[in-house]
């Protein structure tokens, strides 16, 4: 039979996890955590409880580096204004206890040069001009025409001798690719 009790005790930078677990002789483990990771889970719990207030908005990505400076990523799936960020930050900033955490933290849209990550990128992106790697080595540049919630589709045209006679012909390739199949996405942003 096991019984477990926590207790979680704030020290400097540290969080001092206690787990007593009694057997029938009983032992005692501690175990030392981070406050970084216990402070992560309260944002990614904050983040979340403010995406479903605004359904349209997504995370792509978040760092704590060792200076405790937090960068958070957004998108949109119609893009993302400078007061979206505000009203991001805003949220953490009321919903956070400062008292507890010695931080500073910036909240910002993924850039046109960014990666796609998310289907819901990929998605929003449809019709637009991209460069797909493959994990197999193989690139490709084309129009993004089709996604869905398995694999993506690009489109290109390339020049190719005629079957009968000289000259060349356009023809129109495609290349469907699972999205555990990709390796980096990122639009071609053309003037």
């Amino acid at each position: 039979m096991f019984v477990t009790s926590n207790a979680l005790i704030f020290w400097k930078n540290f969080i001092y996890l206690h787990s007593i677990t009694e057997k029938l002789k009983g032992d005692i483990v501690p175990l030392f955590i981070k406050y970084s990771l216990v402070l992560n889970k309260i944002l990614e719990n904050l983040i979340t409880d403010y995406f479903e207030k605004n359904p349209s908005f997504f995370l792509v990505g978040s760092n704590m580096n060792s200076s405790n400076k937090i960068s958070i990523i957004i998108d949109g799936d119609q893009g993302v204004k400078i007061s979206d960020c505000v009203s991001l930050g805003k949220y953490l900033r009321n919903n956070l206890v400062e008292e507890l955490y010695d931080f500073s933290f910036e909240v910002s849209s993924a850039g046109l040069t960014s990666p796609l990550i998310y289907p819901r990128q990929f998605i929003k992106n449809l019709n637009r001009k991209l460069n797909i790697q493959s994990i197999n080595g193989e690139e490709f540049t084309g129009n993004l025409s089709e996604v869905n919630n398995d694999n993506v589709k690009i489109e290109w045209f390339s020049r190719e001798p005629k079957p009968l006679g000289k000259g060349k012909i356009s023809v129109l390739n495609n290349k469907s690719l699972l999205f555990n199949e990709i390796k980096e996405a990122k639009l071609i942003v053309e003037f």
